[in-house]
């Protein structure tokens, strides 16, 4: 029986980001430790998120937090003055996907009530 040790350190593993890159597309944060990009919330980890009733966090984490350009400039705002509240706007993937809709000759409206 052989054994191999593996050469995995926590110090060449750790990443943490604040700010950074971001697509120019989808204007969500790039991917990955090299571009300095950040942790992907994948669609198993959203829908625990939701089974623990953890609506606010997911809110900020889907929005704010990810490719709502108006919202993470809005967050930063009220974090320096002090105010707690977060107000958010619509992903800019959703703008990806109308734009998607616009190119099949597909017309979508928002109605805002």
């Amino acid at each position: 029986m052989y054994m191999l040790k593996l050469h995995h350190l926590v110090d060449n593993k750790i990443h943490a980001r604040s700010t950074g890159p971001y697509s120019l597309v989808t204007q969500q944060p790039l991917g990955g430790k090299a571009q300095f990009g950040g942790q992907r919330l994948g669609e198993m980890e959203v829908w625990a998120m939701e089974a623990y009733g953890a609506a606010y966090t997911l809110k900020e984490f889907l929005t704010a937090k990810s490719d709502d350009v108006e919202g993470r400039t809005t967050m930063y705002e009220r974090i320096v003055k002090g105010n707690n509240f977060l107000t958010t706007g619509l992903p800019e993937s959703f703008n990806v996907l109308v734009k998607e809709l616009q190119a099949l000759c597909l017309n979508m409206e928002l109605i805002e009530e």
